[in-house]
């Protein structure tokens, strides 16, 4: 079944709404025609066979087909045990996106402490927990919660780049862009977050006049966008801000002198964003005649309109 393919794309799916809806549509057939052949214990199995029930349950937790993301749970638990931790972690995440009011919530947060009474290295719900407390308002034991988890696990980027997002939600920017650096040292070829810290850089410089030091996080800020385009040279959103990074550094080297600091030429600065400019419009104009993801359909078209506006 296409569902089963589908799962080599995870992440994917979970993140683009229309591919979540298609997965989950299927999944009351796939629910049903899996078990009559399956029995714990007894049926030939895969690794592939228990990640499809765990994809199914969250998509469909996200489209709202919450009896079959029951059923998938179940046959998770029938297989591992209620006592496995990526269980709990999974079980819990059923019960908060179920939930009827605030007060379930609370009591699930509260469930979560009494697990963690008995084992503080509960990985999956240390990470539930950390993500309730965020969807509760809580940001402060949030981003508390999340920096004990990296001190235990300090390699975990999943974790770091929550934690970074609760910062900048926060107008956190410094410690934000520490904890996606943090993230970097794990995963040090990932382009979208070389991007995401070339963000941070420029959001960073945006509520102050540009000065050498801010345009040295600018330069900075480039670098990134442009490690991250080295790494996919179709990342839209890289392209977006490596045009915005480069103009604004072109403004504040056109007035200023900048000999000695750590900033590139003004020169420089103008080829990179004429290659942007010249791979943007490549980009689009190939994209226009190709069936895109919706996700990044909304980078495009930002894209598209930021070119045309430069």
């Amino acid at each position: 079944m296409d569902v089963i393919q589908s799962v080599g794309d995870q992440s994917f799916g979970l993140s683009h709404p229309s591919s979540a809806l298609h997965a989950s549509q299927q999944a009351p057939a796939f629910l049903q025609n899996s078990f009559a052949s399956w029995a714990p214990l007894t049926a030939a199995e895969s690794s592939d066979q228990w990640a499809t029930y765990e994809y199914l349950l969250l998509v469909c937790l996200r489209t709202g087909d919450d009896k079959s993301a029951h059923l998938c749970l179940n046959r998770l638990t029938d297989r591992f045990g209620p006592a496995n931790e990526r269980i709990m972690g999974l079980r819990g995440l059923y019960q908060e996106a179920t939930a009827k009011d605030t007060s379930t919530l609370q009591s699930i947060l509260q469930d979560y402490d009494n697990i963690l009474k008995e084992n503080a290295v509960n990985v999956p719900i240390l990470k539930r927990r950390a993500a309730l407390l965020r969807s509760l308002g809580r940001d402060d034991e949030a981003i508390s919660a999340l920096v004990d988890y990296v001190e235990a696990f300090p390699t975990d980027a999943e974790a770091w780049c929550e934690l970074a997002d609760c910062y900048q939600s926060n107008a956190m920017s410094a410690q934000a862009i520490f904890s996606v650096e943090e993230a970097l040292l794990v995963i040090p070829n990932s382009w979208n977050l070389h991007a995401r810290l070339g963000e941070l850089l420029y959001i960073s410089t945006t509520s102050t006049t540009v000065d050498g030091s801010s345009a040295q996080i600018l330069a900075r800020s480039m670098r990134h966008f442009l490690r991250s385009l080295e790494l996919c040279d179709s990342f839209a959103r890289a392209l977006y801000g490596l045009i915005l990074v480069t103009s604004k550094l072109i403004e504040y080297l056109s007035g200023n002198n900048t000999s000695g600091a750590k900033v590139p030429s003004k020169e420089v600065v103008e080829e990179v964003k004429s290659m942007a400019l010249h791979k943007s419009e490549d980009l689009v104009r190939s994209q226009q005649s190709q069936s895109t993801p919706h996700g990044a359909q909304g980078d495009l078209l930002a894209l598209k309109e930021l070119v045309q506006r430069k």
